[in-house]
């Protein structure tokens, strides 16, 4: 009996069970012509597949519970999307709402998400259909991805790299007139180029997660045919060099950063080349090991926009520019049901592993501020990842100095979305109570300072 009872407490003691990963990918291209998302300017949909689209799974179980991680070849995944996948996951898999993650790589040349940016386009009844199919079609493929990584899980050791990337450029221009989409080389900036590396017990390489903080947006609005620009062409160099392997790029805070130069294909293939090269170089180089346990934390917050009222929308009803006057016929109907929008669902979540890795996912276009100011707050001793466009993209999520500067960010990119303005000043502080909030769940402090 004595030694029954010394087995249950030796067990008790022992350290969580060594880490399992699974891999998965799953093809998401559109099947014939669709419209393009991220440019109002496209006036036809796309011509032809210059580079296949893809999601691909990484799912994680450290012997208590299991994380998994999507990214998307796609401007950005809806929370009504994000939602239903959600809640098939958690039906068929019984995986939580807090241990999914799912991304995109913000890609300007792939297919409409709705109803993501749904101010850009006036569709008739044919391309309205096919953005209806591709949207239940994409749905149906992430909940097997998912399901497929989990299906997939084996023993796996996981190692942490950083390297650095510079064609990123911060592209909020001061002018005498505001602040332009353009270049400014002064402009906050964040290189890193983080690498997680999954490896099998016998050193095999099986994933590659890395990610870094840029637009997805080599290619201008004059690009008509599909391609994950060079987030897709970075991930095809790397699957090259590592033979077997899958890469999986996850987009950061680029909201305010631009590839530098930019404008065509070759310069898209490059920008992935380049940082594919720097991926593999952090590979071959000395990375820490990333251990179990898996913690997690996720909060669906409500950021509020600027005060607003009825009649600035009637004011924009007069607008000569056609989507000024889709965003205030939204608003005003809005009213009329007695549903002003005032303000908007924001994801935040983190994922832990051990004290060696901490990956924060922030919805929406986040500027580069969140990310410098996270780091600056909580460190990077113990490795720190913030990531953007997860769990859903409803507008652009300004910082408040960003806010105060104005310019397409803060105020311009809202028509687009269907939003009714500006964030108030409080939106950064928001932002930051729900990081504040996750981290502390995960068991992460502030630095001392």
């Amino acid at each position: 009996m004595h030694k029954f009872f010394l087995l249950l407490f030796l067990a008790a003691s022992l350290p969580a069970a060594d880490l399992k990963v699974g891999v998965a990918r799953i093809k998401i291209t559109p099947e014939g012509s669709i419209w393009m998302s991220g440019y109002a300017s496209r006036d036809k949909p796309s011509q032809g597949v210059a580079q296949e689209l893809w999601a691909k799974a990484l799912a994680f179980d450290d012997g208590r519970g299991r994380v998994v991680i999507v990214t998307t070849d796609l401007i950005g995944l809806p929370r009504s999307v994000s939602d239903a996948v959600a809640a098939q996951v958690q039906k068929q898999h019984g995986l939580e709402r807090g241990r999914l993650l799912l991304t995109s790589s913000h890609t300007h040349t792939g297919p409409v998400v709705r109803p993501n940016l749904n101010v850009m386009y006036d569709l008739d009844d044919k391309g309205d259909r096919t953005l209806r199919e591709y949207s239940q079609q994409l749905t149906d493929r992430l909940i097997s991805v998912i399901g497929a990584a989990l299906g997939d899980l084996a023993p796996a050791r996981a190692a942490l790299g950083h390297g650095n990337a510079g064609f990123a450029i911060n592209r909020r221009e001061p002018t005498p007139t505001g602040v332009k989409i353009g270049v400014n080389p002064s402009g906050p900036v964040d290189h890193d180029v983080p690498v997680l590396k999954i490896t099998s017990p016998d050193g095999k390489t099986r994933a590659i997660l890395y990610g870094y903080a840029c637009h997805n947006t080599t290619l201008g609005g004059d690009f008509y045919q599909i391609t994950g620009d060079f987030a897709g062409y970075s991930q095809e160099e790397i699957e090259k060099a590592h033979p077997g392997a899958t890469a999986l790029f996850l987009q950061l805070c680029g909201g305010d950063q631009n590839p530098n130069p930019r404008g065509t294909l070759d310069l898209a293939e490059q920008h992935g080349k380049a940082l594919a090269a720097e991926v593999s170089r952090v590979l071959q180089g000395s990375m820490k090991q990333v251990r179990p346990p898996l913690r997690f934390a996720y909060r669906a917050m409500e950021l509020e926009f600027a005060p607003h009222t009825r009649q600035t929308f009637e004011e924009q009803l007069k607008s000569s520019n056609r989507f000024v006057v889709r965003r205030a016929k939204l608003m005003l109907r809005a009213y009329d049901e007695g549903r002003p929008v005032r303000r908007v669902q924001y994801p935040v979540q983190a994922i832990r592993f051990g004290k060696d890795l901490t990956l924060v996912a922030l919805g929406g276009e986040v500027v580069v501020d969140y990310a410098l100011r996270t780091k600056k707050e909580y460190g990077t001793a113990e490795g720190l990842v913030v990531a953007a466009y997860s769990n859903d993209v409803m507008c652009y999520i300004p910082s408040l100095r960003v806010l105060k500067e104005g310019g397409y960010e803060a105020v311009d990119s809202m028509i687009y979305y269907g939003q009714p303005g500006p964030f108030n000043e409080q939106v950064e502080e928001m932002v930051f109570d729900g990081i504040h909030d996750v981290m502390k769940r995960v068991g992460r402090k502030p630095e001392k300072r």
